[in-house]
């Protein structure tokens, strides 16, 4: 069974920075899509970044020029470098994988980002 594993959240200032990494065990097959969600509380999920087995990435709008999504030279790894944290970053980040019409999620990583 595929398991995806987020590290790297906690608390940090506004302004300051994280780097949350996410892997996946028990796979032989590279994922089509690797990328990180993330959910406030009494909000839905939303798309943070996302980035493609041939390194095109997606944003959304919010975090364009704070965060930037890169794979690790093993095909299941993920990373996401958030620079310039606000408080409206504050939420559970969940790493997400895609192959083949088959999506995983981890279990999610709190960031809390105090103003």
């Amino acid at each position: 069974q595929v398991q995806l594993v987020e590290s790297g959240g906690g608390l940090v200032q506004a302004g300051g920075s994280l780097r949350l990494s996410c892997v996946a065990s028990r796979i032989i097959f590279s994922f089509n899509v690797m990328g990180w969600y993330r959910q406030a509380p009494g909000k839905q999920r939303e798309l943070v970044a996302i980035i493609t087995s041939g390194g095109n990435t997606n944003y959304v709008d919010s975090v364009k020029g704070r965060f930037t999504v890169s794979r690790g030279n093993a095909r299941n790894t993920v990373f996401l470098q958030m620079n310039s944290l606000k408080a409206e970053d504050t939420a559970v980040y969940y790493c997400h994988a895609l192959r083949d019409g088959v999506t995983y999620w981890g279990q999610g990583t709190q960031v809390t980002v105090s103003s």
